[in-house]
């Protein structure tokens, strides 16, 4: 199954050609661009090195978030266009679930940790093992550093670009409980939208395109206007 996938919802803008069990090419950049500047030539760009037609895709991946409210919104409407254009199945993929795919063979849980601003991290907990699949054991959050370090009880390996924010303060509250991964996978991969996409397209799990939304978790600035109201 050849997979188109995309994430946006970080600075680090990830584009990947996936054939199968192979990454036949992945396009990754964290530069001041930003998303609609660069989605489409990347996208462009790696069809052409590879040789593929839109029209030979199996179907297209997208990263639904939590992550940059803006970035989303970009990604989610390039993708949900392509899709439309073509008729290819599009599959949504959440953006902590593809983090935590980084490290999915190790014993211990797995949290991955996303700078949510505003002194917070967009955050769940996962358990891995030997099936390669990951089961979630939380539900998506929205919490704050130290909040997260009393929330995590026993050895945990922690990824992710909240790290590089609240490290000092993660480490400072979980102590040996803590485990870093290597700080080259705390980037989303768009080879792992891809993969997770293409087990949930197997699975006839295609989005519906005129109702597919960006996974936000925390509300709009909008939605906090109105509740106040």
């Amino acid at each position: 199954m050849k997979i188109l996938a995309v994430d946006t919802s970080t600075s680090v803008g990830t584009i990947a050609l996936v054939d199968g069990p192979v990454v036949r090419a992945e396009l990754a950049l964290n530069v001041n661009a930003t998303h609609n500047q660069r989605l489409l030539p990347g996208i462009h760009r790696l069809l052409t090195d590879v040789g593929w037609p839109l029209e030979d895709l199996d179907g297209l991946a997208i990263g639904l978030g939590p992550g940059s409210f803006t970035g989303l919104r970009i990604g989610m409407s390039v993708m949900k266009g392509l899709a439309f254009a073509t008729g290819k199945p599009l599959a949504g993929v959440p953006t902590l679930d593809a983090l935590a795919a980084n490290v999915a063979l190790v014993p211990w849980t797995i949290c991955p940790v996303m700078d949510a601003r505003k002194g917070e991290v967009y955050t769940a907990l996962y358990r891995g093992g030997e099936g390669h699949e990951l089961e979630r054991l939380t539900p998506y959050r929205l919490m704050k550093p130290q909040s997260l370090a009393e929330f995590i009880t026993g050895k945990t390996v922690l990824l992710g670009d909240g790290l590089l924010r609240y490290g000092d303060v993660l480490a400072a509250g979980l102590g040996d409980r803590l485990v870093r991964a290597p700080a080259h996978l705390n980037a989303v991969r768009g080879a792992a939208i891809g993969w997770l996409a293409m087990e949930r397209l197997h699975r006839g799990l295609a989005e519906e395109i005129s109702t597919c939304t960006p996974l936000y978790v925390r509300p709009s600035e909008a939605e906090l206007a109105r509740r106040s109201r």
